[in-house]
């Protein structure tokens, strides 16, 4: 077949190296960059499969994230703007490590077992990050696409949620959107002028917000969104990638691990900031107090702000639409009380960890808020809860206040990337609900205090031996080790911890809280003892925090 005679030729001109095995996780590929051409080429070729199979149109993401520069990485977004399909990672997986001899069987096998029609139009839309190597590894994308006749749009620089959300847009025929990035930009703009509209007597000093781009795609896109705020929003933006290296002591990452501002940004005390990571798909709030001492707003903080926003909404115009937070274990202990036990906010759903599971468990509610403590997050709405929303704006019964909140909720759905978590649409619904609801970041912050906490890793033979349940809270083997935990914790106050295997790596992981830094640094050490002695560590016993 002429086809795969073109896919073979094409092929040969992005080779697989000998040896060399990758895996698809919840970041798609990432490694290396000089090690991808042929994954590139290769999940071009998989995106046109894919887009023959579901009849809609599919898309490519070129970039590693918040890793170094030097990496890169690719992930495949489906038809709704949502991640691929846990079965099709599995066939990206098989076809990036099949050797060169084997690539045409295994690209047949995927045909056969998905009954794909090879006749069958195919769309792919292309994105990159701002990475040397992103241009020639999206042009291997684009090669993949043609070599099985597909249709490609090359979007050229993006961040990964714009990507999600021209994918969402083009396949709901434009009811989501419109699939450019001036669509984009228009529609979140709109919104959030609309929000700001209900803030009384803003000062310029409160419309100021301090962005560090990540010297990434982010920066670029802030910059060129800015003219559509109206200066409802005054951005200084720093890390905007014309001298500093992407994600170097900078970025989401950076100020969530080092509990520190990022280099190259000059703020002053109480100074509202702002991190995104390198493709702005996470965010992080922060600021500095008078006495120096840094205060990080993570995505467990935003996670409350937003969902209580939304709550007082829902009472105001008296919808009864069923909200849930959704959180992994890793969400600090203090969040989990103020919205079960102050907020109300039930169900607070826990998943296990990772992207997916979040997104997963938050379509089961008509409003569900998601958000890893690393800030990637976003509200989901049930196509209910929407038209359930309209139907209010279209009742001429209700009065001016619920007609207001209305409003208010009805802006709050647009001004959401609901694909996926999206640093800039997030900073945009942030900074509307601070205005509408008159609060300093120091207010904000004040809600609840998180409780202290520590994370460790403990290298282990096998990492396999470790097997947790209840959302990864508990171990379930190796013997011993969960009642060595439980008996452990008693002994400190205000206390939980938590262990769970790397799903990269042969270590495990170790969380802990209690009242104290101290006391969470010394159940820490105790726990990794624990795991150590009995989930078979190697090397060195773990030494006390100093």
């Amino acid at each position: 077949m002429a086809l795969f005679q073109e896919v073979s030729k094409q092929s040969s001109l992005h080779p697989k190296p000998e040896g060399l095995v990758l895996q698809y996780g919840t970041a798609g590929f990432r490694t290396k960059a000089k090690h991808l051409d042929h994954i590139m080429f290769r999940m071009g070729l998989l995106a046109t499969l894919r887009s023959k199979q579901t009849k809609a149109t599919i898309g490519v993401m070129v970039t590693a994230s918040h890793n170094p520069e030097e990496d890169n990485g690719v992930k495949l977004i489906d038809p709704m703007g949502e991640m691929l399909k846990p079965l099709w990672e599995s066939y990206a997986t098989q076809l990036a490590n099949a050797e060169q001899g084997d690539l045409l069987p295994t690209l047949k096998d995927v045909i056969n077992k998905e009954a794909i029609d090879m006749n069958q139009e195919a769309n792919v839309f292309v994105g990159k990050d701002t990475r040397s190597s992103s241009a020639i590894l999206s042009q291997a994308v684009l090669d993949g696409v043609s070599a099985l006749s597909g249709h490609s749009k090359d979007y050229g620089l993006v961040t990964t949620p714009q990507l999600h959300y021209m994918v969402c847009c083009q396949n709901t025929q434009g009811k989501y959107g419109e699939a450019t990035v001036e669509g984009y930009y228009r529609k979140l703009s709109k919104a959030f002028i609309q929000l700001t509209k209900n803030a009384s007597n803003r000062t310029d000093d409160q419309k100021h917000l301090c962005v560090d781009g990540a010297n990434g795609i982010g920066a670029l896109k802030v910059r060129e969104m800015e003219s559509h705020l109206q200066r409802e929003l005054q951005i200084s933006l720093f890390n905007d990638g014309s001298k500093g290296k992407l994600n170097h002591q900078c970025g989401a990452d950076f100020v969530k691990v080092q509990q520190k501002p990022p280099t190259g940004i000059k703020v002053s005390p109480g100074e509202r900031c702002c991190s995104f990571d390198g493709d702005a798909d996470r965010i992080v709030y922060y600021f500095t107090d008078s006495d120096g001492t840094f205060h990080l707003l993570d995505g467990d903080k935003m996670a409350t702000l937003i969902s209580t926003f939304l709550k007082e909404l829902l009472t105001q115009v008296g919808l009864d639409l069923k909200i849930a937070v959704v959180q992994t274990a890793y969400a600090n202990g203090s969040s989990t009380h103020y919205l079960e036990d102050t907020m109300k906010v039930l169900p607070v759903r826990c998943t296990k960890t990772g992207v997916k599971h979040l997104h997963h468990a938050a379509q089961e509610f008509d409003i569900g808020v998601y958000f890893e403590a690393n800030g990637h997050g976003t509200v989901l709405f049930s196509q209910a809860a929407e038209e359930k929303i309209q139907q209010l704006l279209e009742d001429s019964n209700i009065n001016d206040k619920q007609k207001r909140a209305a409003l208010l909720l009805q802006n709050t759905v647009n001004i959401i990337n609901q694909t996926v978590g999206d640093a800039i649409s997030d900073m945009l619904l942030i900074e509307a609900i601070l205005a509408i609801k008159g609060m300093t970041v120091q207010q904000w912050d004040a809600i609840y205090r998180d409780l202290p906490n520590r994370q460790l890793k403990v290298k282990v033979s096998d990492r396999r031996v470790i097997d947790t349940t209840d959302a990864e809270r508990r171990a379930v083997s190796p013997a011993g080790l969960q009642e060595a935990i439980d008996s452990t914790v008693k002994k400190y106050t205000q206390a939980r911890s938590f262990v769970r295997p790397s799903g990269t790596e042969d270590v495990v992981r170790v969380y802990t809280e209690a009242d104290t830094q101290e006391n969470a640094d010394a159940l820490a050490h105790e726990v990794s003892l624990a795991v150590f002695k009995l989930a078979g560590g190697v090397g060195d016993e773990p030494k006390p925090m100093k």
